[in-house]
């Protein structure tokens, strides 16, 4: 009988335009917690409140304090094996892009080229008038220096370019759409598939697989499902796929 690691490369081998999405349990073995488990980022804070565009705009101290300083801890961070696991596959030409829900930037430092930022990253801010982009850094340094709210030159405030409760889909979210439903195989990784409308998109796609600790709401859907961390489950997949070649 075939494991479950087996399986999956058999669907990502078969598959002619698989794709992966991404969310915070990838992550967590580059020291960046996970946002809804057990000791999770939101465990002692309220983010629907402290990064919510109401905050943004009007209690905008605790924003650019307690909101920028939650935001900072996924900064400066390395890939693991789970990003460079993909960033492999991509290159084999076994997956053609990554959706990613986390804004940690990880998948473009593993080398990964089409990455889908759904909720935006933290290498960018820009000015909610005009549109002018600024590096997040600039963000840190006005913060600091205690000019709250940062001031674009036209008088509209520099934010940072992340999705806040309250915030609509960037645009990009249009493109995740298209990806997934041109894909014949989606792998998620690391994602509970419980925040919506990213949730939404493993419907989309024909096949789909799952390694993600915790069950979540699609795993009767799925192909395959592995309950396992992401990099050791990427890993071993790797693995099988070069006794393959």
């Amino acid at each position: 009988m075939k494991s479950d690691i087996e399986k999956l490369a058999d669907c990502l081998m078969e598959s002619k335009y698989a794709v992966a999405l991404t969310g915070a349990g990838i992550s967590t073995e580059s020291g960046i917690p996970d946002f809804r488990g057990p000791g999770g980022l939101w465990q002692n804070v309220d983010s629907t409140e402290i990064l919510s565009r109401e905050m943004l705009y009007y209690r905008p101290e605790h924003f650019y304090s307690s909101g920028l300083e939650l935001l900072n801890i996924m900064r400066n961070k390395d890939p693991n094996p789970a990003h460079k696991a993909l960033a492999l596959l991509e290159q084999r030409g076994l997956i053609q892009c990554v959706i990613t829900q986390n804004i940690d930037g990880l998948h473009h430092k593993a080398g990964s080229k089409n990455v889908i930022e759904v909720h935006g990253d933290l290498r960018t801010a820009f000015c909610d008038a005009c549109g002018r982009e600024f590096p997040f850094e600039f963000l840190l340094s006005e913060a600091e220096e205690g000019i709250i709210p940062p001031k674009c030159t036209c008088g509209g405030i520099i934010r940072p370019n992340v999705v806040l409760f309250g915030d609509p889909m960037p645009p990009c979210f249009e493109d995740a759409i298209i990806q997934a439903k041109r894909a014949d195989f989606m792998l998620v990784v690391g994602s509970s598939l419980q925040v919506a409308p990213v949730s939404y998109l493993p419907r989309l796609s024909r096949q789909i697989g799952i390694i993600n600790l915790e069950p979540t709401p699609y795993d009767r859907a799925a192909a395959v499902v592995i309950h396992e961390k992401a990099g050791s489950a990427l890993t071993d997949l790797i693995k099988v796929l070069d006794e393959r070649r």
